[in-house]
């Protein structure tokens, strides 16, 4: 099989990353956290490391949603019915979500603390 251009496979990326903002809930939550945090960067003029700390966690955490997403869909064309066993596999993936939010969170606490009080 013949790989696609590169154009293309960026068109592609890009496509599932807008089929994720209009489908996801969870996304669009996190996406609205993201524009949050780009806006707190330049209005408290956070330096560029501690900016470069929260544009990783940021984009961690929208990168977990997206395989989060990719896990469950997956899971459900392969066994549509309830089973255990595929119940345990998105269970796990959204704990890997969680523990990423999770991770973010401290990062931002310990990175806007001092900005907010000092």
């Amino acid at each position: 099989m013949k790989k696609p251009p590169v154009h293309k496979s960026f068109l592609n990326a890009f496509h599932g990353v807008f089929l994720m903002i209009r489908a996801e809930r969870n996304f669009q939550i996190e996406l609205l956290a993201f524009f949050v945090n780009l806006f707190l960067i330049f209005y408290l003029k956070l330096s560029s490391t501690d900016a470069i700390f929260i544009l990783i966690v940021s984009f961690a955490v929208l990168s977990a949603e997206i395989f989060n997403t990719a896990i469950e869909k997956i899971c459900d064309i392969i066994q549509p019915d309830f089973d255990k066993r595929i119940g345990f596999i998105k269970d796990i993936a959204a704990g890997g979500v969680l523990l990423t939010a999770i991770a973010s969170v401290i990062v931002g606490i310990i990175v806007y603390w001092n900005y907010i009080f000092n």
